[in-house]
C-alpha cells in the first residue's frame, strides 16, 4: 500500500521534488483536557532550563514528527488495516503490511525497501477513490487503530506549546489526510504530510513532488515558517528518527524522542534535549510499547511464514 506510507527514498540532500513536496504539503497545511496520568508523565524542567516554552511568543512554534513520536508505531500501517477491514485491498496485502508493521516496530527505524513497497501499493489502492471518501474513513480508522497509541508524554509536550499560545503542526510522510484527522483529534494546529495528487477530487495514483519524508520534512517547515512569519531559532522539533535529523537541526529547540540509536548517538553529540517515554528495558532497546512487543512479534511471525509459504 502506499497512498498511505509514500514513503522513504534513498536520497538523502534535498532536491528539487524535496522542496516541491515540501511547498505543497506546507500549502495543505482530542482530546480536551489530559487526565492525570497524562499530567504526572508530562516532561520535568529541569532548574538550570529557562522556561521553555517562552509563554506569548507568537513568533514560536513547534513540529512533531508523527510515527513512534506522536503514536506508537506507523500511521500508514493502522490505515492500512483500517482499509483492509473496509475490502479495499485482499489477504495476501495484509500479511505484507503486518510484515512491514513488525520490523518497524521491532527494528524502531524505517526499512526503504518496506516503505517504498508500502507507498507504491498504497498510491494504486487509492486511485480512483475521493478524497472526501478517504477522509471519512480516517476519522474512523484514528478512533479504531490510533486513539489508543498516542504517546502521553508526547501529547503533553505538544499541550505545553498550545498552552503557552504557540501553534502545533504534526510533519509526517503520511498522507496529508490523515495526518490532519489526528492533528484534529489531538487538538493540534494543523499537518504537513504527503500530498497525493487528485483531479476534481478524485486520486490519480501520483504523488506531488516525492514522499514527505527526510529532506522534503525540513522544506516543509522552513515553507511553512516562511508564511506564518515565524523565528525558526525559537521553534522547536520532535522526532525518534534519524531520518529527521535536517528538520531537527533546522530549530533553535530539537528534541529527541524515543530516539533510535542513530539519532540518540547524534543528539548527545549535538547537545538536544531527549525524552524517551518507551518502558522496559527491551522496549527501550528496539522502540516497541512493552506492553505491545509480545503481540507484534507474533503478529509479525505469522505474517512472515504466510509470506514464505506463498513464496516457495
Amino acid at each position: 500500500m502506499a497512498a498511505l506510507g509514500w514513503l522513504t527514498p534513498r536520497r538523502r540532500s534535498a532536491t528539487a521534488r524535496s522542496v516541491l513536496a515540501g511547498e505543497a504539503s506546507a500549502e495543505a497545511a482530542r482530546k480536551s483536557s489530559q487526565e492525570a496520568q497524562e499530567a504526572q508523565e508530562a516532561p520535568k524542567v529541569d532548574d538550570q532550563e529557562p522556561e521553555f516554552p517562552v509563554i506569548g511568543d507568537d513568533r514560536a512554534a513547534a513540529f512533531f514528527d508523527l510515527d513512534n513520536t506522536v503514536m506508537q508505531g506507523a500511521a500508514l500501517f493502522h490505515f492500512g488495516r483500517g482499509l483492509y477491514k473496509r475490502k479495499f485491498f485482499e489477504t495476501r496485502d495484509l500479511a505484507r503490511f503486518a510484515w512491514q508493521q513488525a520490523w518497524f516496530r521491532l527494528a524502531g527505524v524505517e526499512d526503504p525497501e518496506h516503505m517504498q513497497e508500502a507507498r507504491d501499493s498504497a498510491l494504486s489502492i487509492v486511485k480512483g477513490h475521493r478524497v472526501a471518501e478517504l477522509e471519512t474513513i480516517g476519522e474512523e480508522i484514528y478512533d479504531e487503530y490510533m486513539a489508543d497509541r498516542i504517546w502521553p508524554g508526547t501529547r503533553a509536550l505538544a499541550q505545553a506549546h498550545l498552552d503557552a499560545g504557540q501553534k502545533v503542526w504534526l510533519v509526517t510522510a503520511a498522507p496529508v489526510e490523515i495526518a490532519q484527522v489526528i492533528a484534529r483529534r489531538l487538538g493540534l494546529t494543523g499537518a504537513l504530510g504527503t500530498v497525493a495528487e487528485s483531479v476534481e477530487g478524485v486520486y490519480t495514483g501520483k504523488l506531488v513532488g516525492e514522499p514527505l519524508h527526510g529532506p522534503a520534512k525540513a522544506e516543509a517547515v522552513r515553507a511553512l515558517a516562511a508564511a506564518e512569519g515565524l523565528d525558526l531559532s525559537r521553534c522547536a522539533a520532535y522526532s525518534d528518527s534519524h531520518n529527521d535529523i535536517p528538520m531537527l537541526s533546522l530549530v533553535g529547540h530539537p528534541y529527541a524522542i524515543n530516539p533510535d540509536a542513530k539519532l540518540r548517538k547524534h543528539a548527545r553529540e549535538k547537545d538536544w534535549r531527549l525524552r524517551d517515554y518507551r518502558t522496559g528495558r527491551k522496549a527501550a532497546k528496539v522502540g516497541i510499547p512493552a506492553a505491545a512487543g509480545v503481540g507484534a512479534v507474533a503478529g509479525g511471525t505469522a505474517a512472515a511464514i504466510a509470506l514464505s509459504r506463498r513464496r516457495r
